[in-house]
């Protein structure tokens, strides 16, 4: 017999199958990348199979909707810490908090921001909720003020069971955040994890496709947002938050979960959205948006390994695989590796 070739398997159309025949496909597993075989579904289909379905397995999110108060670095890490055990108390397995959410957002001068920030990993905040991850068996994304020698930096900190995994600094800085904050250096890590593979943004870097677009072409599952939303001009009253629509588009766009964790109150006058929510792969919420003014824990049970089985949207179309990189460079310009395959 004939050794099956990958070139083999994917010129056979799925219509060529009659009655009585199992047509074999190689098919890539979700999770592991690894190739399987799977049957063919007859007649008209347009997908294939996997031969198991354990990366089904459901994960609970918890967006945290809070309140810091600017400069109570104490008060604040303990309020997280508290929320984050009631998120745990309903299950959560993946917690995200808000953009800055150890220190307050609006700060007077770059003494008081350098006043609130902190090292990573060896800082108090990144050191408490490291040992809440642990106790739990949890992974959290958290804003925080990030000290590295005479630099500030808008980071988000991810920590798993086992402790600090990784360090995503804001890209793209919003208005004053200028005076205070080195635009982030680190590009958009993906980190591997047990649950899957988690990619950051923060806030205004919601604004620019290439964000989500590089988290997705890394093979990224979920993006999660630690924000600070504001009202933009323009906006009706009443009217949703723009980044709630931003973030519907990137995740359709892009075929992966998002999972945006947004703050509430006036700080120094400066008014926040809230309406935190979890997207789906297909670009519809699967919890939320939150409220506008009142903190929240918004949840939502997902099965990360769809966002790239799913990414096949028809026989003809594969949302990353359909790029023109003939027209546009693949990879932006950037030096990352290609991993959504």
């Amino acid at each position: 017999m004939k050794p099956l070739r990958t070139s083999d398997v994917r010129q056979w159309p799925v219509g060529h199958f009659t009655s009585g025949y199992a047509a074999l496909v190689l098919r890539r597993k979700a999770q592991s990348g690894a190739f399987c075989l799977a049957r063919a579904t007859l007649a008209n289909a347009t997908e294939t199979r996997a031969l198991t379905t354990d990366d089904d397995s459901k994960l609970r999110i918890a967006c945290i909707q809070m309140q810091p108060m600017v400069g109570e670095l104490e008060t604040n890490l303990a309020h997280s810490l508290d929320l984050i055990q009631q998120a745990v108390a309903q299950g959560a397995k993946l917690v995200v908090l808000p953009e800055l959410a150890s220190s307050g957002y609006v700060f007077k001068s770059r003494e008081e921001a350098f006043a609130a920030s902190e090292t990573i990993p060896g800082g108090p905040a990144v050191t408490a909720w490291s040992e809440i991850a642990a106790k739990h068996g949890l992974h959290l994304v958290a804003g925080i003020c990030e000290r590295e020698g005479d630099r500030l930096y808008n980071s988000a900190v991810l920590i798993g069971p086992k402790g600090y995994i990784g360090t995503f600094r804001k890209v793209h800085l919003w208005n004053e955040e200028n005076l205070y904050f080195e635009p982030g250096n680190l590009g958009f890590p993906v980190y591997h994890t047990e649950i899957g593979r988690i990619g950051m943004a923060i806030c205004y870097d919601g604004w620019f496709p290439e964000s989500y677009r590089l988290n997705a072409l890394q093979g990224a599952d979920i993006v999660c947002v630690p924000t600070n939303w504001v009202p933009i001009p323009g906006q009706a009253p009443g009217r949703e938050a723009m980044a709630n629509i931003l973030a519907m588009a990137a995740a359709h766009s892009n075929s992966i979960f998002i999972a945006c964790a947004d703050r509430v109150g006036v700080e120094r006058g400066q008014p926040f959205e809230g309406q935190s929510l979890i997207v789906s792969y297909t670009g519809w919420p699967v919890a939320g948006p939150a409220s506008r003014d009142k903190e929240e824990i918004v949840i939502a049970d997902v099965a990360l390994g769809e966002a790239r089985r799913a990414r096949n949207w028809n026989a003809f179309n594969q949302v990353l695989r359909d790029r023109r990189s003939d027209v546009y460079d693949e990879m932006l310009g950037s030096e990352v590796k290609r991993g959504w395959y």
